[in-house]
């Protein structure tokens, strides 16, 4: 699964809007949007560590590389 779907199905899960998310982290709203439409667009480094703060998870959840949220990020 593209990390922008997983990405989406946590917003969905959790009921997060793309404007509350667009709000919380400063990303455009109309990102989320670009990801629905097409779920195998691009995240950039900064982007992804925006959003597993703010869905306090790790960035290797998001990426599907683990299926625990809580797994530490490897830097």
């Amino acid at each position: 699964m593209e990390h922008t779907q997983i990405i989406l199905n946590i917003m969905q899960e959790r009921q997060i809007t793309p404007y509350r998310m667009a709000k919380a982290t400063g990303i455009s709203e109309s990102l989320f949007s670009k990801w629905k439409e097409s779920p195998t667009s691009k995240v950039s480094s900064n982007n992804l560590v925006l959003i597993a703060e703010y869905l306090d998870c790790s960035v290797d959840y998001l990426l599907g590389r683990t299926k625990n949220p809580n797994h530490p990020i490897k830097l």
